[in-house]
């Protein structure tokens, strides 16, 4: 059994709210020195290849496609104990539309080779697309499984535990499949063992360039956007400090409350 687990690196979400800056040319977020890990949902995908290879046996691949300092998303996938990394990396492709950026995966995938099972997050972490799985499969030709919790293996298919309003379906499907993955108490990513973190940080990770993949130029970079950015802005914030003044602590909390009543707060 061979998974394939597509990753993204974003900026933590935990930063501070003034560290968070945008370019205003690219209409891009500014990463200089800002904290970077892998978007939440991929690594609960991460987590479910891995429970699903300690059952089944095979390997667990991670692929990211990103800058140079993505290689830092690769290693800390291989300190989880991933088996296997690749790292897409080359300017012009970074300024992919999704529809782009799903050529690029469906085309290092390829070369990989077809896996039993692709992983994706099902949400991105910054920009909150939901596209990757069903995109991935479509340029693939595989079915695809959305918004899943757990992945097991029954009479030589997969059967999928998908996240439903109110409940859970359990689907089955035939591999090869793509399958994007939600998070769950089932699936919390484990913590790396020091031991897997050090073989990592001497594994050798290959960069794979746009020569290296055969893309189809006309699908991707900048010029072939077919979805682009035209606006994008950080919510301006108004804080103001009142002075409630009182002689008592119950004086001030009554003028607390007739304050809250007038801002209709309560």
């Amino acid at each position: 059994m061979h998974t394939i687990v597509c990753i993204k690196q974003i900026i933590d979400p935990e930063i501070p709210a003034d560290q968070f800056k945008l370019d205003a040319s690219t209409k891009r977020q500014v990463r200089g020195g800002l904290s970077l890990v892998i978007s939440a949902y991929d690594q609960n995908a991460l987590e479910v290849a891995l429970q699903l290879r300690e059952k089944v046996g095979g390997k667990v691949t991670a692929l990211c496609l990103g800058e140079s300092g993505a290689m830092g998303a690769i290693k800390t996938a291989l300190g989880m104990a991933v088996d296997e990394g690749v790292l897409v990396s080359d300017p012009p492709l970074l300024e992919s539309d999704p529809f782009g950026v799903v050529h690029i995966l469906a085309k290092a995938i390829q070369k990989i080779g077809v896996p039993d099972l692709v992983l994706t997050g099902c949400v991105s972490g910054d920009t909150g697309d939901k596209v990757m799985g069903p995109l991935i499969a479509e340029e693939l030709g595989l079915p695809c499984v959305t918004f899943v919790s757990k992945v097991e293996v029954k009479d030589g298919k997969a059967l999928v535990r998908r996240i439903v309003e109110d409940g859970y379906e359990l689907v089955e499907a035939a591999f090869p499949l793509v399958v994007s993955i939600i998070s769950d108490d089932s699936n919390v990513p484990r913590y790396s063992k020091l031991k897997d973190i050090m073989v990592a940080a001497k594994k050798q990770v290959p960069t794979w360039k746009t020569a290296d993949l055969g893309l189809d130029g006309e699908r991707v970079g900048a010029g072939a956007a077919r979805l682009q950015m035209r606006d994008v802005s950080i919510p301006e914030r108004d804080s103001k400090c009142e002075i409630l003044d009182g002689e008592t602590p119950e004086e001030r909390a009554e003028r607390l409350a007739l304050r809250l009543r007038e801002l209709k707060v309560i």
